[in-house]
C-alpha cells in the first residue's frame, strides 16, 4: 500500500518526446531566422515600405535588389553587359534635405 503511495502512475508516451523535439526545432529555426535578418540588416524585407538595394556597388558581383509591396526583385547584371560595355551620362540627380531625389534629364 505504502508504494502505490509513493509510486506515481504516469502515462509514459513514447511520442511526447518527438513533440517536445519538434517545439525545440522551431524556436531554433525562428532564433535563426531573427539572427540571419538582424545580422545582415534586412529590416526593411519584413516592413512594407518600398526599397531598392545594391549589394556589391561597382564588382563584378553586383546584384539590385527591389522591393515593391510584397514582390521582391533581383537584378544581376548579365556577362555581356559587363563585358567591358560602358554607358554614358544622360542626367544628373539631385537630393534635397528632406531625402526627396530630383533627376534631371541633360
Amino acid at each position: 500500500m505504502r508504494k502505490s503511495l509513493i509510486k506515481k502512475h504516469e502515462d509514459t508516451d513514447p511520442m511526447s518526446v518527438v513533440s517536445n523535439l519538434f517545439d525545440v526545432a522551431m524556436v531554433f529555426a525562428v532564433a535563426l531566422m531573427v539572427a540571419l535578418v538582424g545580422r545582415y540588416n534586412m529590416s526593411e524585407l519584413l516592413t512594407q515600405e518600398d526599397f531598392t538595394m545594391v549589394k556589391n556597388p561597382g564588382k563584378d558581383n553586383m546584384e539590385i535588389i527591389t522591393k515593391e509591396g510584397e514582390q521582391v526583385h533581383r537584378y544581376v547584371p548579365s556577362e555581356s553587359q559587363q563585358a567591358g560595355k560602358k554607358g554614358k551620362r544622360v542626367g544628373i540627380a539631385y537630393q534635397l534635405e528632406n531625402g526627396e531625389i530630383i533627376y534631371v534629364p541633360e
